[in-house]
């Protein structure tokens, strides 16, 4: 860690997590030179069972505290993407609940009155302390408390109303060209930063899936049976004991948004609907088992079957524009929850696509894949464009 300097400007990037809302919490604060961006402090801690709002007052305090052990006199920026915590701290608004007039009347007090500034940043320029509160977290659900490690320096975040940079467009080709295979190489979350992770469900089972029958996007769009209803309240289960997950997206049928809110309802979290995640167009093959397809269009199957741009009888779309599709949805989803873990909740097209698309599989790689219903499927993001295949249909939380 780097001497402070007397009268130092200090920038502290604070955040704090509940997984549950109200439970498992933590914290995270930074505390940086606000001239060159360099680290100078880090703190995290596991609260135990608390609420969101409890958590980042916490992560306040902390990095506020953290940056009067390098200088009392320091004056700082804190940043933070709560609304709350900032508009409350800054005078504008009330501080009305009971648990955290205490927590905002102590942050009031660690530095001299004047010596504190707030700034709202969106949370995607507060990944440092959002990565420290989920380490925090994660060591708690261990048993343990969250230690240190050695980081290198970061430029501290632009100023506070600088727009963040729009993300390119992919570019038109058959295949998606933006991340859609894997750069060779070695290289792990401590060289490219904390991954966005994509946990990807399939939705339960309809009244159509034990039958093996085509059920797209513009069929008749059933609803989860009582057996796929179970699946879903399991796979919700298993997710929120993980503890992992900060926001749910979901295609717009309503099989796969039945199974989304099983979820959300026990984090706290809404629903997302992204259309990109529909399940592709069966055409005239809607609703028919693969041996009433091949008896009705035996030709349109055996080509769809070998080539990636037939498209089922009917239908307005082939593998290979599912895929460029599915592609643009997945960009926008990292982009949107960069750093975070996501559940997705989707079909089987869309869902195998990811995979392979992760893997730089060629399109026919969808045809040797096992998707389960209600299976999990995890993917990681990196900065660099690399991908990384977690899990494939896992369906351990259905025995």
């Amino acid at each position: 860690m780097a001497e402070p300097v007397a009268g130092a400007r200090y920038v502290v990037e604070a955040d704090g997590g509940s997984r549950g809302n109200p439970g498992p919490a933590g914290y995270g604060a930074v505390v940086r030179d606000a001239d060159t961006g360099q680290v100078l402090a880090e703190a995290a801690e596991y609260l135990g069972h608390a609420t969101n709002n409890v958590a980042e007052y916490r992560g306040l305090i902390a990095g506020l505290k953290a940056a009067r052990d390098l200088d009392p006199d320091a004056r700082v920026e804190v940043r933070m993407d709560s609304k709350l915590v900032v508009e409350q701290m800054s005078g504008r608004w009330q501080v009305k609940h009971p648990d955290m007039r205490p927590l905002a009347a102590e942050a009031r007090t660690v530095l001299p009155a004047g010596h504190v500034t707030y700034a709202w940043i969106p949370r995607e320029r507060n990944r440092a302390a959002d990565r420290l509160a989920n380490e925090a977290m994660d060591a708690g659900q261990r048993g343990r408390q969250w230690e240190p490690a050695p980081r290198p320096a970061a430029p501290v975040p632009a100023a506070v109303d600088e727009p963040v940079p729009a993300a390119s467009a992919p570019a038109a080709a058959s295949e998606p060209a933006a991340g859609s295979a894997p750069r060779a190489g070695w290289a792990g979350p401590a060289d490219l930063g904390t991954p966005t992770t994509l946990v990807l469900l399939r939705h339960g089972e309809t009244p159509l899936t034990p039958l093996k029958r085509f059920s797209g996007s513009t069929g008749s769009d059933p609803g989860l049976s009582e057996k796929g209803r179970w699946q879903a309240e399991r796979a919700a289960e298993a997710l929120a004991a993980r503890g992992t997950v900060q926001a749910v997206v979901a295609s717009p049928m309503l099989r796969t948004r039945q199974t989304a809110e099983a979820t959300a309802r026990r984090l706290g979290l809404e629903v997302r609907i992204e259309e990109g995640l529909r399940e592709l167009d069966f055409g005239a093959w809607e609703g028919l088992t693969f041996a009433e397809v091949m008896e009705r269009h035996p030709a349109d199957l055996t080509t769809w079957l070998g080539s990636a741009g037939a498209r089922p009888t009917g239908s307005t779309e082939s593998l290979t524009t599912l895929a460029q599709r599915v592609a643009r949805t997945r960009d926008r989803i990292t982009d949107r929850y960069a750093g975070q873990t996501v559940l997705v909740v989707s079909h089987v097209s869309p869902i195998k696509t990811l995979v392979r698309l992760a893997l730089g599989a060629p399109p026919d790689a969808v045809h040797r894949m096992e998707l389960s219903a209600a299976s999990l499927c995890a993917v990681q993001y990196y900065r660099d464009g690399n991908a990384s295949v977690r899990l494939l249909n896992d369906t351990s939380h259905l025995r």
